[in-house]
């Protein structure tokens, strides 16, 4: 198979509202596009055409990212890796201020599939036989130095070729071999369409046929479910919410695993290992738990004469989030390994470190917990009950409930992204 990349020249400097695909096809002429070629053209004409080069106005690029962020992927100084409502991940979300006039950035096309669509609906009408359009843009990558072209839109084409069950020429079975065909045809573009030389599109010829239906760019972007990479370290910490109602179905038990792991990374005084994680998965696992403690706070605050519908609502708000939740994790430490101080303040401090240890165990399963997807809460009912929480739990007495975390799928409706924070307002420089 010997494969063509012609660059498409002539095609001068696009405006809003012109007429790409006839501008394009008028290119094409010279190099008499066949049955089977793909017409590689750049994000940046497109945008053009569509209107979607804007003045940067007095927010400039942050201002326009910030717009064209649906998630926060990962940042560095003023440098953000952002996922746009397509789904792509990409520095400040796509927008550019390269090949634009000053004062002016470019937006990716709001529908890039739609937009190859359209282009090859007309291309292929004025040249007669079946085409693909292939829309790109530079991405850069991660474990990667530099950036290279990628398909945003696709048409005719397809935009994946799955090659999973198929033998590779040794006879072995892939399991796991899905080519980015799209991403490899917009590379191979790149090649002749430097970013100074005024060439927006090529034309790529002599593709294998595949029989691989035809598809999207939109193909091209990995569930989130499937996504390693979700977010950095970094944003995952700053991102993650206190979710107190929960999507349908359970996480994995590896998922469990995974964040208790993390969990007893936290420090801890004197080499100790003071943890430990009681997951209740069954319906009469949590009732017991949760009918145990009711009944501490019921008994309790009525000693304190608080009015029992008080009493009740205190309750309800508890049961409301932990009730239903899928899985419930207690965490607890003990204090074995502790120093014997003979005076109280030392003895209290002692105290007070493995209590520390234990915060800090929570707050990294939270933590991992929300990079693995999982949501969760953290309710303290179980700190006011530990004896009954003990026994509902069947652990001795050495151990020292520290309220428990609710866990499960995120809910559809998510809350509000959390508002910024500024350093100043908890930090102080000496």
């Amino acid at each position: 198979m010997t494969v063509e990349i012609l660059p498409v020249e002539g095609i001068g400097e696009i405006e809003e509202g012109d007429d790409l695909a006839t501008i394009l096809g008028g290119a094409l002429e010279p190099l008499a596009p066949r049955v089977g070629d793909v017409v590689a053209v750049t994000q940046k004409v497109v945008s053009k055409a569509e209107g979607r080069v804007v003045p940067a106005g007095p927010e400039g690029v942050r201002g326009w990212v910030e717009r064209e962020t649906a998630a926060l992927v990962a940042r560095r100084d003023d440098l953000l890796i952002a996922r746009t409502h397509h789904g792509f991940v990409c520095a400040n979300a796509g927008v550019d201020a390269s090949n634009v006039p000053p004062g002016f950035l470019s937006l990716l096309p709001q529908d890039p599939d739609r937009s190859a669509q359209r282009l090859r609906a007309t291309l292929e009408e004025r040249f007669g036989g079946p085409l693909g359009v292939v829309i790109t843009d530079t991405f850069g990558r991660p474990w990667r130095t530099g950036v290279v072209n990628v398909a945003i839109g696709c048409s005719g084409i397809p935009a994946v070729i799955d090659l999973r069950g198929s033998d590779d020429r040794h006879g072995r079975t892939l399991d796991a071999t899905v080519v980015a065909h799209a991403d490899e045809v917009a590379a191979a573009s790149g090649l002749v369409m430097p970013k100074a030389a005024g060439i927006p599109a090529a034309l790529v010829r002599g593709l294998e046929p595949s029989d691989a239906p035809a598809g999207a760019a939109a193909d091209l972007v990995r569930p989130a479910d499937e996504d390693l990479f979700r977010a950095s370290p970094l944003t995952s910490i700053g991102g993650r919410r206190t979710i107190r109602a929960f999507g349908t179905g359970a996480p994995a038990r590896s998922a469990i695993e995974e964040a208790v792991r993390a969990a007893c990374t936290a420090p801890a005084p004197h080499h100790t290992k003071p943890w430990l994680f009681v997951a209740l998965w069954s319906e009469a696992a949590k009732h017991r738990y949760l009918a145990a403690m009711a009944e501490a706070w019921r008994t309790d605050l009525a000693r304190d004469r608080t009015p029992p519908a008080t009493i009740e609502r205190r309750i309800g708000a508890s049961d409301a989030v932990l009730g239903a939740a899928p899985v419930l994790i207690v965490p607890a430490i003990r204090l074995r390994g502790a120093h014997d101080y003979a005076d109280d303040e030392r003895a209290g401090a002692e105290r007070d470190m493995f209590l520390l240890a234990g915060g800090a165990a929570i707050e990294n399963l939270v933590l991992a917990l929300h990079a693995q997807g999982v949501a969760s809460s953290w309710i303290s009912s179980s700190i006011f009950c530990r004896e009954e929480a003990r026994a509902a739990l069947d652990l001795d007495e050495e151990w020292l409930p520290l309220g428990t975390v609710a866990a499960g799928p995120f809910p559809d409706a998510m809350p509000p992204p959390r508002p910024d924070l500024t350093a100043e307002e908890f930090l102080q420089h000496r």
